[in-house]
């Protein structure tokens, strides 16, 4: 039970002061689940998130679902999901009995910049972080680069894609390829 309330508490401060989603959240997770706890590794977490991306929901209730899974089984996925969902459900049922009062405050539209440039900020370290751990070889490199420079394409002409089309994109690549060196082995 204190395994339980543990993973709950974790996930709660997680979920608590991370502002900016669940993109923002991974960095608090990496940080605190894998570097502090020590609870699974890096390159498991990146397994992690890619399988969080690519299934339905928040990346973050899928991740903290996931993990809480993976340390205490069915209720320990139950003790996270929680976590990570209370501190917002309880902020917005709060924030949405006041919202005119609340967005009319000049305070709190500069504050949102100022959250929104934090934001930014831990959405890039995540990014940088991940790309550090991308094996070093050429087809993850060329999936990398033909990925990137398709988003940047597609936001530059305003066409907008799911992120799963991304993640599947690279997942065919990755097939292809693996064809491609199949058959020379073969050959």
């Amino acid at each position: 039970m204190k395994k339980l309330f543990n993973l709950f508490y974790i996930f709660l401060k997680i979920g608590l002061f991370t502002f900016g989603g669940g993109y923002a959240m991974i960095a608090q997770i990496k940080e605190i689940i894998v570097e502090k706890k020590k609870w699974i590794t890096e390159e498991d977490l990146l397994e992690i998130i890619t399988i969080a991306e690519s299934t339905p929901g928040p990346i973050a209730i899928n991740v903290a679902t996931y993990i809480g899974y993976k340390r205490e089984k069915i209720l320990g996925s139950i003790a996270a999901t929680l976590g990570v969902i209370l501190p917002s459900f309880s902020i917005i049922f709060v924030i949405s009995l006041f919202i005119e009062q609340f967005m009319s405050l000049k305070v709190v539209k500069y504050a949102f910049i100022g959250i929104n440039a934090g934001v930014c900020f831990l959405i890039l370290k995540t990014a940088i972080n991940m790309f550090k751990k991308i094996e070093k070889k050429v087809l993850p490199i060329i999936i990398f680069c033909l990925v990137f420079c398709s988003l940047l394409l597609f936001e530059i002409l305003s066409i907008k894609l799911s992120s799963i089309f991304f993640i599947l994109s690279g997942g065919i690549i990755g097939i292809i390829y693996y064809s491609i060196v199949q058959k020379e082995v073969n050959s």
